[in-house]
């Protein structure tokens, strides 16, 4: 854990919950080094798919990550993951990396390879002057912070969701990747035990960011 001088806030949530858009706006009201982990594991899939590595051959896919070396860039306020010194591109936001990126975090030595490295972040935000980071994903609050000092977990009807993803251009097959986020054994995507759990539904994304902002507001006074 990061000492009491920098501020850790954990946004879990399934896709299209407004995690990436909330999340940026409060890294920049707040001084925030922003950190989306989904990418990380989206970059991840990229390159085992690349290599032409499945996630079902075990033995294959602990070779490659053996391989695989991670750094850090900024890229303004938000962390990028840099795999052998390449950051990743669009591709990884295309509906091969879509349909694939479940079967891949679902993998325990998959999200193991990541642990530390989304836990070092820290690191990251305190070299450079940020006041701490906001980290979203699916796991943060429950177990990569599960002692951050605030834990939001935003959820929303999946038509809703579906309309958001498709409003961005995005291919996702919402209910699909709820069922293998949820269904996984290894860190499923949970509402953390304590953590503040946000419908925005119904609400903007304002609203949302509002509610947020306000409870992490009063720890920084």
């Amino acid at each position: 854990m990061a000492p009491s001088s920098l501020i850790i806030i954990a946004i879990d949530g399934g896709a299209a919950s407004g995690k990436s858009s909330s999340s940026k706006i409060l890294a920049e009201k707040f001084n925030l080094l922003h950190v989306d982990t989904g990418s990380f594991y989206r970059h991840i899939t990229y390159e085992l798919l690349r290599r032409g590595v499945p996630s079902t051959d075990l033995p294959a896919l602990n070779r490659a990550l053996a391989e695989l070396e991670f750094t850090t860039r900024l890229n303004g306020r938000s962390a990028q993951l840099l795999i052998g010194g390449q950051p990743a591109g669009d591709e990884i936001r295309g509906q091969n990396v879509n349909g694939h990126v479940s079967h891949y975090a679902a993998v325990p030595e998959v999200r193991h390879k990541l642990l530390g490295y989304q836990r070092g972040q820290v690191d990251v935000a305190r070299a450079h002057g940020f006041r701490g980071l906001v980290m979203e994903g699916r796991d943060i609050g429950s177990v990569i912070f599960p002692e951050a000092d605030f834990r939001f977990f935003l959820h929303a009807d999946p038509a809703e969701r579906a309309k958001r993803r498709a409003k961005e251009g995005g291919q996702d097959s919402i209910a699909e990747r709820d069922r293998l986020d949820s269904s996984r054994k290894a860190a499923p995507l949970v509402v953390p035990v304590g953590a503040i759990d946000i419908d925005s539904t119904c609400l903007t994304l304002d609203q949302v960011v509002d509610k947020m902002a306000a409870l992490i507001a009063t720890k920084l006074k």
